[in-house]
């Protein structure tokens, strides 16, 4: 298929940014006494809403009513001043000649912030899309069907490359190709999902899966 866009997920995909925010919540709430990884990969790829609603729950308390705001802020900060690429990001997109976007479930002041300090914002232009824009978050389908058509694509012309599972559904869901970023090598690939483990992988995949 000649015609194909190619939608990356931001937050553990392009962005090495998963770690930090978890970094960001356990600094701000070290009573969770948690390791980063189990805490990164217990919330990955989800909605603000639902993780604060799940350490709620978890530390049988509320939090307090400008938690988030602060929260927000302070990971802002870290990003600014840590955040990096995953690796082999750069030389991936600089040699990826179909369409691309992103659509993130992050507002879109931090997807812009976390493409301008990773240097990958040229990449992408005007075509990035936020979950907040239209009010659903994976696993809702909804964003990549907002992204096909700001694209001019049909879903089935959409390649998408994700890492967590509401993003993998996602897509499944609406019948896009899925290729899955998963650098630990904890997934399997199916007939709906294939795998890969390094950036450096990811260019023949896409060429196999836009043919």
């Amino acid at each position: 298929m000649s015609d194909s866009c190619v939608i990356f997920d931001l937050d553990g995909t392009l962005v090495d940014s998963e770690t930090l925010g978890s970094q960001a919540l356990l600094d701000m709430l070290p009573e969770l006494d948690e390791p980063l990884a189990i805490i990164s990969e217990r919330y990955r790829g989800q909605r603000m809403a639902n993780i604060l609603a799940d350490v709620q729950q978890r530390l049988g308390r509320k939090l307090p009513e400008n938690f988030e705001n602060e929260y927000r802020e302070y990971a802002a900060s870290r990003i600014e001043a840590e955040l990096k690429p995953m690796p082999g990001v750069v030389a991936m997109l600089e040699q990826l000649h179909l369409a691309r976007c992103v659509a993130s479930s992050a507002p879109k002041p931090k997807i812009q912030l976390a493409l301008n300090v990773c240097g990958l914002a040229p990449f992408f232009g005007s075509d990035v899309f936020s979950c907040y824009e239209i009010g659903a978050w994976k696993p809702d389908p909804a964003i990549f069907l907002h992204a096909a058509q700001a694209m001019s694509m049909t879903a089935r012309e959409c390649i998408v490359v994700e890492d967590s599972d509401v993003g993998v559904s996602a897509a499944v869901a609406v019948g896009m190709r899925v290729l899955r970023y998963d650098p630990s090598g904890s997934y399997v690939s199916s007939a709906s999902v294939r795998c890969f483990g390094h950036m450096d992988e990811l260019l023949p995949l896409v060429i196999e899966a836009s043919s």
